[in-house]
């Protein structure tokens, strides 16, 4: 109970017997609280240093006479108000250390550059995002990293950009591009993708992609505002936190890619990427339009697959060839 004041429990314990039963011997005071007669010292000489007890004069604190306990009233009371001077003056010292760290943390944010904000500027006409792009990939420094959906580039697009990246790969930029499976099916992007990869940039493909993007060094993005129309326009996106989600998004997508020059893989239930894609979408109840938009390929395409896969799984309804996917394990079962 008074540890806070310096007295433990046997201490505590020899002051109350000394109260109770004063000049008691320290033999007789150790066999009355079954302790070792040399603890019983021992603790009358804490007693004496926190002035709860006193020797009488002349008599040194190893002699057998016992001291006298001090009145609590008066004993405890000094403890008491000493305690509470020390504890002020700690916490005087903790609010001078709270100060000071408070003004090191400020100076050091004075020094710290300021993370800049996310900024978002507006592109009104198709016109303005190329304008926007060539001036950013002109001045690239390290890295570009690109969503290109939409199958098969024109050779009128694909002749256009050759000159640019040519210069930016022989200045050492990192250039990834990922395009879509249905590329594969086009001889002159299969064969832009081997120009771009015997210059040193990265291509892959996959079955789908979120959206269009660019990404310059890894601080600037420029996206459309409709990934299904271009023309609408786009924006330009600054700050760490939305370009660190962009990057993570295309660092995810890439490792599930595929290099162009690899065979097609087929998971588990025997689906290569673009199938399993296409039974996603048709279970997520998407027209044959919207599948063909999704996996870059005509109308016709998007149909054969869909048709292909309801034939395998043996089912007469999109509806079904979703049920029966389930139960195949080629789609995960609904929430």
């Amino acid at each position: 109970m008074l540890e806070p004041l310096g007295l433990d429990q046997p201490t505590e314990a020899v002051y109350r017997a000394m109260l109770t039963h004063p000049e008691t011997p320290a033999d007789a005071l150790a066999e009355r609280l079954g302790m070792p007669e040399e603890s019983v010292r021992e603790a009358w000489q804490r007693l004496a240093e926190l002035s709860l007890a006193q020797y009488p004069t002349g008599h040194p604190a190893d002699a057998s006479t016992p001291p006298r306990a001090v009145n609590p009233e008066v004993g405890l009371e000094y403890l008491l108000t000493r305690r509470q001077a020390e504890f002020e003056l700690q916490r005087q010292r903790i609010a001078g250390a709270r100060a000071a760290a408070e003004r090191l943390i400020s100076e050091y944010e004075e020094l710290r550059p300021a993370a800049p904000p996310v900024g978002v500027e507006h592109l009104a006409h198709l016109n303005d995002i190329r304008a926007r792009l060539a001036m950013l990939t002109e001045n690239v420094r390290t890295e570009v990293m690109v969503f290109a959906p939409g199958g098969a580039q024109t050779e009128a697009n694909m002749a256009a950009s050759r000159p640019l990246n040519e210069r930016l790969l022989t200045r050492g930029v990192t250039m990834r591009t990922i395009y879509l499976d249905s590329v594969r099916n086009s001889p002159a992007s299969v064969a832009h993708a081997k120009w771009l990869t015997e210059l040193g940039g990265q291509v892959r493909t996959i079955a789908t992609l979120p959206l269009r993007m660019t990404v310059v060094d890894r601080t600037t993005a420029v996206i459309p505002v409709n990934s299904e129309d271009s023309s609408e326009g786009g924006v330009v996106l600054t700050g760490q936190g939305i370009l660190t989600a962009l990057c993570t998004l295309f660092e995810t997508i890439w490792a599930n890619a595929r290099p162009l020059g690899e065979a097609p893989r087929r998971d588990e239930g025997e689906l290569d990427h673009q199938e399993a894609a296409t039974l996603r979408l048709l279970a997520e109840g998407h027209t044959d339009e919207g599948i063909a938009k999704r996996l870059g390929v005509s109308h016709r395409t998007a149909r054969r697959i869909a048709t292909v896969l309801m034939d395998r799984l043996g089912a007469r309804s999109r509806f079904e060839a979703g049920a029966r996917a389930v139960q195949r394990g080629w789609l995960p079962p609904q929430a």
